[in-house]
């Protein structure tokens, strides 16, 4: 049995929400509005030689056939000919028109949705699924594909065929106009119902496909899982499940179409039977001609096929106005970490200086409260604590990746919120924990840091860090292909590769998210010697997973609970004590047992 349970309303818009996507849609269209108009032009004249060929075929019958007149005739003859190839360019004009502005619209949404997704911060993404976000690039923008291509074209020229074949039926005869009338009701309560009935099972369509999508996602990327627990028949069962739930509401679509579209057939032959029928009378009293029954029958398509096309248009429409109203959601996400109006560059160098600084996530609770802390220029201070006690967070405030909620953060004594985020990035540069990398070559992807980068500008930075000669023993050394996240390069590479971005950056403050806290010992050291070479001579900040990183830096803050509990050397806190001799014990003893 098809239900319509689980049915999202997300795509369907009220009068106001559809105002104003219309409204953004035409200030989003202002570059192309002379091609709008050329094509709107196109259209008119497309719609009135479809209805002028009926109408020179009544002339031909009148005044030519019927009156016995062969010139009369041939003119109508040669004059439908040239309607017909002036339908024929206009309607070929407008399409390649239409498709262009379409394409050109959804082009330039493109590239403005991924400039304002390149500009938002860490809390959008903190609060925002990855997937939903690339849905908006993909299946939003999607939806608007069909539409601009044919759809937007057929929507504009239905409408307009049908209010022209109107007034032109009744211009020729308002007596067989009121005929044409008398199955119109019955074809516009069948097309609402259709429009209801076909909407609510698009959206189950949608609906279903994306349950299908998930289960043939988990199917794949889990597909080792499955086969070591030998559960590939228990997968295959629930994808056919969720595959005949689509199955189901792609038929309960058909079924709807199967009774409309007869309806609307039945309506136009029922209406071409009456205008026959009680046309012939009208003929035999005079009252209208042949040629005026012959106009009606051909032209009575334009009435009725339109009413169906609208029909069918309108879940094309509807998909495409909410998907434009996501993105158009998504261009007004405002950004967190904005730079201000008269923001200044930091100074080249400077103390970092942490002031009564409290943070939450959101309406969360604080995760950080009243820390204070100074980091001189060229110190190295390592972060220790328990998992989620906040200090990862306060490296990300020192980079500001966030604001803090109350206090400041300052470098050289200009806060942090007052500095250009130009600046901002080139003074104090984050390293992850995993190096990223992106689909293109090693040189290219340590460019990142530094666009303009001259290749041997690249060299050095890597030389500077001992790593060159690594991959310079590559096939196709610095040029080397690393595909897409970097999978033909090992986790020490990529890491390798990460550093260098950061040596080309040459900041003066170093953010580490311990890079080698999950690589093997082989590649573990050669990336602790990039690393130390990396700090020299910079102020860094490194959250220390294992206390062996502790042990080297000149200062330590232990991090509990979101307060910043204790400061100081490696050696003064261990024989302090406090909690970080605690943490240090229980290291010790781990590694005793391995």
């Amino acid at each position: 049995m098809w239900s319509m349970a689980g049915v999202s309303e997300e795509d369907q818009l009220d009068r106001e929400a559809a105002t104003r996507v219309l409204r953004r849609i035409w200030r989003f269209l202002r570059p192309y509005r002379l091609q709008l108009r050329l094509a709107l032009a196109l259209i008119v004249v497309y719609t009135l030689a479809t209805l002028g060929g009926p109408y020179l075929v009544k002339r031909g019958i009148d005044r030519g056939i019927k009156a016995g007149d062969a010139g009369a005739l041939d003119a109508a003859v040669i004059a439908y000919l040239v309607v017909a190839a002036l339908g024929f360019l206009a309607n070929r004009f407008q399409v390649v028109l239409v498709g262009r502005v379409g394409e050109g619209f959804l082009r330039d949404l493109r590239v403005r949705v991924f400039d304002h997704l390149q500009r938002l911060s860490m809390p959008f993404y903190d609060r925002e699924k990855a997937g939903v976000v690339v849905s908006r690039m993909t299946s939003d923008v999607d939806s608007l594909q069909e539409l601009v291509q044919m759809g937007l074209l057929q929507f504009v020229s239905s409408a307009l065929l049908i209010v022209l074949s109107v007034v032109v039926l009744a211009i020729v005869s308002w007596q067989l106009m009121l005929i044409c009338l008398i199955p119109l009701p019955f074809v516009i309560l069948a097309s609402v119902k259709f429009q209801r009935d076909s909407n609510r099972a698009y959206l189950s369509v949608r609906d279903r496909i994306g349950m299908m999508l998930s289960s043939l996602q988990e199917g794949i990327t889990g597909v080792r899982v499955i086969q070591a627990y030998t559960r590939e028949d228990v997968e295959v069962g629930r994808f056919g499940r969720r595959n005949r739930t689509l199955y189901d509401a792609h038929m309960r679509s058909v079924r709807i179409q199967a009774w409309y579209l007869p309806v609307i057939e039945l309506a136009g032959l029922g209406t071409t039977a009456l205008v026959v029928g009680i046309g012939g009378w009208m003929v035999t009293r005079d009252i209208v001609t042949v040629g005026t029954i012959a106009f009606f029958v051909l032209s009575l398509s334009n009435l009725f096929e339109p009413v169906q096309q609208l029909s069918q248009l309108f879940n094309q429409v509807q998909s495409a106005g909410a998907g434009l109203n996501k993105l158009f959601g998504l261009l007004d996400t405002a950004v967190d970490i904005p730079e201000r109006p008269g923001a200044v560059d930091l100074p080249p160098s400077g103390v970092v200086e942490v002031a009564a600084v409290s943070f939450a996530y959101g309406a969360g609770a604080p995760v950080l409260r009243d820390v204070d802390l100074a980091i001189e220029p060229g110190e190295r201070l390592a972060l220790v604590g328990p998992t989620g006690a906040g200090k990862s967070t306060l490296a990300k405030l020192i980079a500001r990746l966030y604001d803090p909620t109350e206090g400041r953060i300052t470098f050289g004594g200009v806060d942090l919120r007052d500095a250009t985020l130009a600046s901002l990035r080139q003074r104090i540069t984050v390293v992850p924990q995993e190096g990223f990398l992106f689909n293109g070559t090693i040189r290219n992807n340590v460019r990142i840091a530094r666009a303009g980068a001259t290749d041997a500008e690249v060299d050095a930075a890597m030389e500077v860090i001992g790593v060159r000669e690594r991959f310079l023993g590559l096939a196709d050394g610095l040029d080397t292909e690393v595909r897409e996240r970097g999978t033909r390069l090992s986790a020490g590479e990529k890491q390798l590769v990460s550093l260098a971005r950061a040596a080309l950056a040459d900041p003066a403050v170093l953010v580490l998210d311990e890079a080698t806290s999950s690589l093997d010992p082989g590649t573990e050291a050669l990336v602790e010697r990039a690393l130390e070479r990396l700090m020299e001579g910079r102020t860094v900040v490194v959250i220390a997973h294992r206390l062996a990183t502790s042990e080297r830096a000149d200062r330590v803050g232990v991090v509990d609970e979101g307060r910043l509990v204790e400061l100081g050397t490696h050696a003064d806190l261990r024989d302090a004590g406090g909690r970080y001799a605690a943490l240090y014990e229980t290291w010790v003893r781990g590694l005793a047992r391995t």
